[in-house]
């Protein structure tokens, strides 16, 4: 039986890396006409902490709720990558969630039912990845289905 990804998760964290590893998710998007999600993570170290408005969480904790956050990285989103999606046929979906990004990023995979994530080797954020680890490593390690962690080539280590 061959392998059929139809609903692919790219990661980004507008780094030089996510911008390689568009590439690679644009083309299994093309292959496998699948449906393409595009993810970014506001990261907040403390994703339980209240800004005032006191809505409750699945588990009844309380989360944080900054839709300014959300709407304005969505924006930017939108903005820095639906012009390089070319001609994909099937949907595009961007979305922007707030919270740890290797955690908010299995989630998401999760409850979108995701069978392909594509993210970057490296981030942005080197005090992130000391105090973390690696968020393309973290989620390789916890996701549900196949993750592709792309190496831009021309980044020098």
């Amino acid at each position: 039986m061959p392998i059929k990804y139809d609903r692919i998760l790219f990661c980004t964290d507008f780094s030089d890396d996510a911008d390689y590893a568009l590439l690679t998710a644009l083309e299994m998007a093309k292959r496998y006409q699948a449906r393409l999600y595009v993810l970014h993570v506001v990261h907040s170290a403390y994703p339980k902490v209240s800004d005032g408005v006191n809505e409750s969480g699945k588990d009844g904790e309380e989360t944080i709720n900054t839709p300014e956050i959300i709407e304005k990285g969505k924006e930017k989103l939108i903005e820095l990558y639906e012009s390089k999606m070319g001609e994909l046929s099937n949907p595009i979906e961007f979305q922007v969630v707030l919270g740890v990004p290797f955690v908010e990023i299995v989630r998401f995979a999760r409850a979108q039912n995701i069978n392909f994530i594509v993210l970057g080797a490296a981030g942005s954020s080197n005090i992130e990845r000391i105090t973390f680890g690696s968020t393309a490593e973290n989620v390789a390690r916890r996701a549900h289905c196949t993750v592709m962690i792309t190496r831009n080539p021309e980044r020098v280590f």
